[in-house]
């Protein structure tokens, strides 16, 4: 699976990649099944305009939507698009170094500093916010900005984003002060273990999850087994048809509509893996458990 490297992947040439606030009109070409992994190399706000598309960080599965606007800390991410539909996915991405942000937040200091004097504020390194009519316009101003051939100057570029950073500050101060952007920190107990607990239902490979991590494959493997007592795919493995036990046996679920929920792509997938632990197919696990049901009672 190649690496996509954000933004410059997605720019036309180069010119400005060192510039520290970027904006991008995107949209997938052409609209179906894609997954990949990407390295977000400055942070981003992706204001959705349409699609749906699934993000995987190490420490949440963000899905994202044309009703929200959505912060993403630089790092790195594992990132699929829906496949049930085929309008294809379109943002516009504000891509911003960390020190405008916190440029912004002295900026305002008088303001950050009696919000924090009042109010908790816990570090996110994720935030999203539903759209309102405010921020619909805003979009809109951006999109008629974009249609432009010439390139927004950087004073621009500030302007509009801090519009919308001084909007959310006043509606939404205690959130958007609990975004603070992630430094680059390599795998330890704490990270390994978010990325794995996070994912264990998510169709996330084990080489993707070390991704998640920074971590080589093998490094990851090892890791793993020193935190769990078992190789990643035997664990993995055990935790996913637990679940899919408990789905089939106490809620009733269809074989059908549990496969995707414990992790796999396909239903024929999920079948071999849960014969081999045991021993029978997903239906007539359930059909015999059903069967059961009046002895047990009778009993």
């Amino acid at each position: 699976m190649d690496i996509i490297n954000l933004p410059q992947d997605i720019l036309p040439g180069d010119g400005i990649i060192s510039e520290s606030i970027i904006f991008h009109d995107y949209c997938s070409s052409p609209p179906g099944p894609f997954k990949g992994k990407g390295v977000l190399h400055k942070n981003a706000i992706s204001l959705v305009i349409s699609g749906e598309k699934t993000m995987h960080f190490a420490e949440k599965t963000v899905y994202a939507r044309d009703t929200e606007l959505h912060f993403l800390s630089a790092g790195n991410c594992v990132v699929s698009m829906n496949l049930a539909t085929e309008t294809p996915f379109r943002s516009i991405l504000l891509f911003f170094d960390t020190g405008v942000l916190t440029n912004f937040f002295i900026k305002h200091a008088n303001r950050v500093d009696k919000i924090k004097d009042t109010k908790k504020i816990s570090p996110v390194t994720y935030l999203s916010f539903t759209k309102d009519p405010f921020i619909r316009n805003f979009i809109d101003s951006l999109h008629l900005l974009l249609q432009s051939k010439e390139q927004l100057s950087i004073e621009m570029r500030l302007l509009k984003l801090e519009e919308l950073w001084l909007y959310l500050l006043e509606k939404h101060s205690t959130r958007l002060l609990s975004f603070q952007p992630a430094s680059n920190k390599h795998g330890d107990d704490l990270v390994v273990r978010k990325v794995v607990e996070t994912n264990v239902t998510n169709n996330v490979s084990i080489a993707e999850m070390a991704f998640l991590c920074h971590m080589s494959l093998s490094t990851f493997k090892r890791w793993f087994i020193r935190l769990y007592g078992k190789p990643p795919n035997e664990w993995l493995l055990q935790e996913r048809m637990k679940l899919a036990k408990e789905l089939l046996q106490y809620h009733h679920e269809k074989p059908s509509q549990v496969y995707d929920k414990v992790g796999y792509e396909s239903h024929s997938s999920f079948s071999q893996a849960f014969r081999k632990i045991f021993g029978k197919t997903p239906s007539e696990f359930q059909l015999e458990y059903l069967n059961d049901q009046p002895q047990l009672l009778n009993d």
